[in-house]
């Protein structure tokens, strides 16, 4: 009896239609002959405005993520390094975003918009830069390239 169980057992596990016969399937039940089909459009439903924006209600990356900041600065330098200053740019804002009171990124963001001679958002990130770190290593340095970055502002304004 014991070696019988095992080998419907087997039977069983190896060609499973030998036991159960195979029925027909339906998806679903034929509809009867009387029944009018209903036209496509009355089956769906009324589409309705999307008002959700994905930047405002998902945002694919979070808004403070310290280790993102390290890495858009790093990318950053690379680009910079490889004369691609508006990827630069586009890494450093990132870094800005993902870590709103570092002030590295506005330093590096001077740089490149100095790079790009734009000279006033220069100075705004020069000076945020000194604005989050007023005692950096550097500070002289940047108040000096602000200096000369609003001397060349104002002989721009003047020969206009």
């Amino acid at each position: 009896m014991k070696y019988f169980s095992r080998s419907c057992l087997a039977l069983l596990l190896a060609g499973g239609g030998l036991c159960f016969p195979a029925m027909p399937a339906f998806a679903q039940d034929p509809a009867p002959p009387d029944a009018a089909p209903k036209p496509p459009d009355a089956l769906k439903p009324k589409a309705k405005p999307n008002t959700d924006t994905a930047t405002t209600s998902a945002p694919d990356q979070p808004t403070w993520d310290p280790l993102r900041a390290e890495k858009d600065i790093e990318v950053g330098k690379y680009y910079m390094h490889k004369g691609d200053v508006d990827a630069a740019i586009d890494r450093f804002e990132d870094a800005v975003l993902a870590k709103p009171g570092y002030a590295i990124p506005f330093r590096y963001l001077g740089e490149c918009y100095e790079k790009k001679s734009r000279k006033k958002p220069a100075v705004k990130a020069y000076q945020r830069y000194l604005d989050l770190y007023p005692h950096a290593e550097d500070a002289d340095k940047i108040r000096k390239k602000i200096e000369k970055l609003n001397q060349e502002i104002d002989k721009e304004k003047k020969q206009q």
